[in-house]
């Protein structure tokens, strides 16, 4: 996995306004039906995973929850924004992202 460029492709979600970032801002765009990634950091409680996982199956939602290998720490350096949970609000968005955290 390439850190750099996968922080840069959250970076450039940020900026268009199609990342975000915490516990209740997440939760909110998968209830909204926004959501079509959600990111958990390497250091995330296994209580809130499950919570993303079953909000995100709930109802008949079909959103992917991916753990990945980056810290709370990586993010707030990487992005600016320090948090154990993301979410990616625009489909190209979240498969290019998808991608870069999943290379080897």
């Amino acid at each position: 996995m390439n850190i750099k460029d996968a922080m840069g492709f959250l970076g450039l979600c940020r900026k268009a306004n199609m990342l975000c970032c915490g516990h209740d801002a997440v939760k909110e765009s998968i209830l909204k039906s926004r959501a079509q990634l959600v990111m958990l950091s390497s250091d995330a409680s296994e209580r809130l995973e499950r919570e993303m996982k079953y909000l995100c199956t709930a109802d008949a939602r079909d959103i992917t929850v991916a753990r990945t290998a980056c810290s709370m720490e990586d993010f707030a350096a990487g992005i600016g924004k320090k948090s154990a949970v993301y979410s990616v609000t625009d489909a190209g968005f979240a498969t290019k992202i998808l991608q870069k955290f999943m290379e080897e």
